[in-house]
């Protein structure tokens, strides 16, 4: 009789620990949406967030879409087809601008330096910028980041795009590269991983950096309507915190680590190339090292985006920005 109160006790105690953690299992996981704005090296860190369980961590799965370009990505998140944007914060401006009485609001910054480079057709060794002055330069999309850090940079460094410059910007972003590599212009500005990728084959060479060139600036940001995040606080500090988690671990991990973590992403990518890219990125400082998108950085923003007369109306930091959630989220 007391071996068997000895067994049933076991068994009572076993029980005991299975219900709680049982219960944990039936626990309903948030899913939230995210657009992208395109598939990029350069948003490593969400990648690693993916890969690493972070979201999972925080009770959260995640349903990635990349949508290919910021109109379509904005589109995704007013229509309600998306919770969250990933997508360059010059569109949360242009949405306000046209008076949305639900504005998109920027919670958690990304990267913080524009990603594109200048690429050369001919190897220069001593490069300055005004060796572009009377070349064809192969520009980006009109009223994009890209485009406007290219032309904030160039005239800080004396160059008047329409005037010092044969300008092509009538060429779709996906076929920018192609167009280079087929014989179009003599420079091109071109994110990664192409632009290290055409250096490797011979069809060009990186002579400069566009994010070190412009400074600090709000270039990629997760946003979400007013609307959303007043209705999920919650879920917006587990995603945002998540995110930081991702930050932190590629802040502290090598540029290899971090190029194995997102390698799923970028299955056409060789992973030496990710490397690359990543460390390029990494030294350039274009990774944020958590999601606080300050005042100073919203500033610039709004200097580079009115400099290449794209700047529909000045917006307060506080009214587009919500800094709060990250700064919980770090303490």
């Amino acid at each position: 009789m007391k071996k068997w109160s000895r067994a049933g006790l076991s068994l009572l105690m076993v029980m005991i620990l299975i219900i709680p953690l049982a219960a944990c299992g039936t626990e309903k996981v948030q899913t939230i949406r995210v657009a992208e704005v395109t598939r990029s090296i350069f948003y490593a860190p969400q990648y690693v967030a993916l890969e690493k369980g972070f979201f999972e961590e925080e009770g959260l799965k995640v349903e990635l879409t990349t949508t290919w370009g910021g109109d379509k990505t904005m589109t995704a998140v007013l229509s309600n087809a998306a919770d969250v944007a990933l997508v360059g914060s010059e569109t949360s401006i242009y949405v306000y601008a046209r008076g949305s009485n639900d504005p998109v609001i920027n919670f958690a910054q990304l990267t913080q330096t524009d990603g594109t480079f200048l690429v050369s057709r001919e190897k220069i060794e001593n490069f300055t910028w005004d060796q572009l002055k009377g070349t064809t330069f192969l520009g980006q999309r009109t009223g994009g980041m890209p485009q406007m850090v290219g032309e904030f940079v160039l005239k800080k460094h004396g160059i008047n795009p329409e005037k010092d410059l044969n300008l092509i910007q009538n060429i779709d972003f996906a076929n920018i590269p192609n167009a280079f590599a087929s014989g179009t212009g003599d420079f091109v500005q071109l994110f990664e991983p192409t632009a290290s990728l055409f250096e490797k084959e011979g069809k060009g060479h990186i002579i400069a950096s566009f994010g070190t060139e412009s400074g600090h600036v709000p270039y990629t940001t997760f946003m979400a309507k007013r609307s959303y995040m007043k209705k999920n606080p919650d879920t917006i500090e587990r995603f945002t915190r998540a995110i930081y988690k991702a930050q932190q671990w590629v802040e502290n991990h090598s540029a290899k680590e971090t190029a194995e973590a997102i390698q799923p992403y970028f299955k056409d990518t060789d992973l030496d190339l990710i490397v690359t890219v990543v460390d390029r990125y990494k030294s350039q400082g274009s990774f944020a090292t958590d999601p606080i998108l300050d005042a100073e950085e919203w500033s610039n923003l709004q200097d580079i985006m009115d400099e290449a007369g794209e700047l529909p109306k000045k917006v307060s930091h506080d009214t587009l920005v919500n800094t709060e959630v990250a700064g919980k989220v770090m303490k």
